[in-house]
């Protein structure tokens, strides 16, 4: 990277989806956008932690100018934790992403030593050479936006996850006018964007049509309902409490990801001051007409609420024949067969389950479809479009799009160094890019070495306690 240009280098999320983490470079600074995590299961269950590899980024942490972080994921956000002892950069973000980012630091002890900037939503800041800007737009959590990054060399728009959905309950709709205002001002270098539906023809579902069908869904039923979504989808968990007070039922949140994400969208303004939780320890009293449980486990996690209820280990309450449990989630890709378990397990116990496969519109996706992605491209009307936020299969079908408008397509994957001006984008070099395990951010022995101690920590043995010699009793006990 020599000289005075404008660079776009992806170390997550570009050849698969999650794990973002992308940088652009120009002026001799850096400036990383998201910085996230994935979760691979091994084959005989248990599942790790994954985060990009940071060595790259690590042997330029001086040049870093901050990190901008799109909206509160995981895929987007998991890995900040970890990373920022290294780094040591100042976050800009959201308020309600900053709420959640706060929990996850404070949890790994080092709150205090970042630096957090919060922006509003559609606000401003400077970071290094880069002039950015947020744009509102809708997803499947609070306060996703897109980035708008000003440079000496021309303007990017970082879309980050994104949907057009018209009634998305929680927040407001996307700001297609601040998008429109790009094109008709021109001057658009290109656009990087989430491929994950470009394969899909049409739009991607209403939020609003999934709260019409869970209503459906869950009327009439005597026994409880037991639901699951993404702890993060503050919309899909205000729809569920809706769904509840609708039937005479008290919503219980069960599962601490759901707690945390309930107490930032409280603290953010994202859930209705009304809506109030029974204690999850208080569930098995109830009659269970009047239950509605809000659960995490959607994608058949062992430790999560959804399974511990299944092998009947939650010790405030069991399930009985003619629950009902409904997955208001979409099954990720690799995850069939811990959830395939989960669904037969439940079955087995007589509790019905409905699940997307059943009825489809009690879930929506969070990423565009193909005419959802023509339309922005004709609000913003770019020279470029770099797919990201994909498998291959995904960044192709996106790629293939973007030539259907009229569009020039320039494809990257993990680790290509990316030069997008001056002159036309093309790939000048690789950079080390791949997976590592995430540290435990939150255990003892990661604190320790954040403050310097290298050495490792064992346990001493416990001390073997001394035979007593002679005296009566003891020789008693010889004999």
């Amino acid at each position: 990277m020599e000289g005075d240009a404008l660079y776009f280098i992806p170390l997550g999320g570009s050849g698969e989806i999650g794990m973002n983490l992308n940088v652009y470079a120009t002026g001799g600074k850096l400036m990383v956008v998201d910085c996230g995590i994935t979760f691979e299961r091994r084959p005989g269950g248990q599942t790790d932690i994954l985060m990009p590899d940071p060595t790259w980024l690590y042997r330029r942490a001086d040049k870093i100018a901050g990190m901008v972080l799109t909206h509160a994921h995981e895929d987007h956000i998991g890995a900040v934790a970890a990373m920022w002892p290294k780094l040591r950069c100042p976050i800009y973000t959201t308020p309600f992403t900053a709420t959640v980012l706060e929990a996850k630091l404070s949890q790994a002890r080092m709150l205090s030593a970042v630096t957090i900037h919060r922006v509003r939503p559609g606000g401003a800041a400077t970071v290094g050479p880069f002039g950015i800007r947020f744009l509102g737009i809708t997803h499947s959590t609070a306060e996703s936006q897109s980035i708008v990054i000003d440079t000496d060399h021309g303007r990017i728009l970082h879309t980050g996850d994104w949907k057009l959905d018209p009634g998305p309950m929680v927040g407001p709709p996307t700001d297609a006018a601040a998008f429109r205002a790009l094109g008709d001002a021109g001057g658009v270098l290109a656009v990087v964007s989430d491929s994950t539906n470009a394969h899909k023809p049409g739009r991607s579902r209403s939020e609003q049509v999934v709260r019409s069908s869970l209503l459906d869904v869950c009327s009439g039923e005597k026994g409880r309902l037991l639901s699951a979504c993404f702890a993060s989808n503050i919309a899909r968990v205000q729809t569920l409490c809706t769904v509840a007070e609708a039937h005479g039922r008290h919503p219980i949140l069960m599962g601490r990801s759901l707690h945390r994400m309930v107490t930032a969208a409280r603290a953010s303004g994202y859930l209705s001051p009304h809506t109030s939780f029974v204690p999850a320890e208080h569930a098995g009293y109830l009659p269970r007409e009047r239950v509605m449980l809000i659960c995490t486990g959607t994608q058949g996690e062992p430790r999560a609420a959804m399974s511990r209820l299944a092998m009947d280990r939650y010790r405030h309450m069991m399930l009985d024949p003619g629950d009902k449990a409904v997955f208001s989630s979409k099954i990720i890709p690799g995850n069939e067969k811990p959830i395939a378990w989960l669904h037969g397990r439940l079955t087995e116990m007589g509790v019905d389950v409905v699940s997307e496969e059943k009825v489809p519109e009690i879930h929506c996706s969070g990423h565009p479809c193909r005419e959802e992605l023509a339309e922005l491209y004709d609000w913003v009307k770019p020279r470029h479009v770099i797919p990201v936020h994909g498998t291959p299969f995904h960044m192709d079908a996106h790629a293939d799009l973007a030539r259907q408008v009229g569009l020039n397509d320039v494809q990257v994957r993990n680790g290509d160094v990316l030069q997008l001006a001056p002159g036309d984008p093309k790939v000048i070099d690789r950079v080390r890019a791949g997976r590592v395990p995430r540290p435990d951010v939150e255990s003892d022995e990661h604190f320790r070495q954040l403050q310097g101690d290298k050495r490792p920590r064992t346990k001493r043995p416990p001390k073997k306690k001394k035979r007593p010699s002679g005296g009566f009793r003891s020789r008693e006990r010889r004999r």
